[in-house]
């Protein structure tokens, strides 16, 4: 590559760009994790977290990336044996998919094709015919990083009241948390599964699991083996601050920042914000004469854009010549969409003029690559943005 001018642009769906108020918190000193200052700090990040999770559960945090959290919201509420129900969207249900099987669980898998969300129907319809109530656990990925699907929680948790079936409901947030609206406690979601690399604005390093009242009590008839993931001594450590073990210290710190700027933001004006740049990338994509991989309007992503190139052109290559051209790292298509399709973030500590840059990176390195487009997609994203901008006028001076 050749010698880079300016800052590297990460436009990958996570890890995202640490913002530098988290990264100087996060440069503190080392503390002592038995001590009463961190117990302080511990209190207070188990406490300042909830509101993003929209619970006031137990919000346990792991030193883990978020495959942690997904096997801790398994093996802490179900036994061996277990039926769940497995929705399909793309890579990473695939592999929570996996994980369930080698744990020992009857998983049964509602196949889709990638381009669309968890359907509301097909998980109604396979909680219907469960008469003997086999199954004991709905799994779900809110946001799937691979394809900028996002599915409708909501209308899933209503489709599942309508059946009167009791399975907990089990929602994976790795890449719609801090990012994408959610609201456990609304939707009554029983285990929350997150991570710090997305729209918390942290390194990689520590996972969450949102606890319902009834994700409790399915824990203490739970069998299945558990040590670290253990619910119970999190939850009995957590109560005076402290953890079960040695904590990311200095990442308790960047969180503790992460939830300030998130509060002080606002947390419509966040998912608001993503919103609006998802909005605009996906004009972007429209005029270039490309398609994104999610098909469905109601469900397309505010943490990333998946673009879904021609036959023939290769996204890897293309995201090659990006790289070495313009210093921006693009997300690869993953599993079925290798080579067929890139991703671009645009979640976290993000503004109206990076996601600026990052469509002008993307729009002249597929020009270098050749890829023939129908217009320009800078002048597309420009005028979503200017709408969007109006709009925000307007409603502040109404306010006022």
């Amino acid at each position: 590559m050749a010698r880079a001018n300016g800052f590297h642009f990460l436009q990958i769906p996570g890890p995202t760009n640490v913002p530098d108020r988290i990264l100087r918190a996060m440069a503190a000193p080392t503390m002592d994790h038995r001590g009463p200052a961190f117990q302080e700090l511990g209190r207070h990040v188990l406490q300042v977290v909830k509101p993003i999770f929209g619970t006031k559960s137990h919000v346990v945090i792991f030193p883990s990336s978020g495959t942690g959290a997904w096997e801790a919201a398994l093996v802490n509420t179900l036994s061996p044996g277990d039926t769940v129900v497995m929705a399909e969207t793309g890579h990473f249900s695939s592999l929570w998919t996996e994980m369930a099987k080698r744990l020992g669980l009857d998983v049964r898998v509602l196949p889709g094709d990638w381009r669309r969300g968890a359907q509301p129907e097909a998980i109604a319809a396979a909680l219907d015919a469960d008469k003997e109530r086999r199954i004991k656990a709905v799994c779900v990925v809110h946001n799937e990083t691979s394809t900028g699907v996002t599915s409708r929680v909501g209308e899933i948790r209503k489709a599942i009241d309508a059946t009167g079936h009791p399975a907990l409901f089990m929602v994976d947030t790795i890449s719609s948390l801090a990012s994408i609206d959610y609201r456990q406690d609304e939707w009554k979601v029983d285990v929350t599964v997150a991570g710090s690399q997305k729209g918390l604005m942290l390194p990689p390093g520590i996972s969450f699991n949102g606890i319902s009242e009834k994700a409790l009590a399915a824990h203490k008839a739970s069998k299945m083996p558990r040590a670290f993931w253990d619910w119970t001594t999190q939850i009995k450590s957590n109560a005076d601050g402290m953890f079960p073990y040695t904590p990311a210290t200095n990442l308790l710190y960047g969180l503790k920042e992460a939830c300030a700027m998130l509060m002080d933001e606002g947390m419509a004006n966040v998912f608001a914000r993503h919103q609006r740049h998802g909005a605009a990338a996906r004009k972007a994509v429209a005029a270039w004469g490309l398609e994104t991989v999610c098909q469905d309007a109601r469900e397309h992503s505010g943490s990333l854009t998946a673009v879904w190139l021609p036959e023939g052109v290769n996204a890897d290559k293309l995201r090659a010549l990006i790289l070495d051209k313009f210093d921006m790292s693009l997300g690869n298509g993953l599993s079925k969409l290798a080579g067929r399709a890139f991703r671009i973030g645009h979640l976290g500590a993000f503004s109206d003029l990076q996601l600026m840059g990052t469509l002008a990176g993307v729009e002249m390195g597929l020009k270098l690559f050749g890829v023939k487009l129908k217009a320009s997609g800078i002048e597309a994203a420009l005028e979503s943005l200017a709408a969007a901008a109006s709009e925000r006028g307007a409603v502040r001076h109404a306010a006022e």
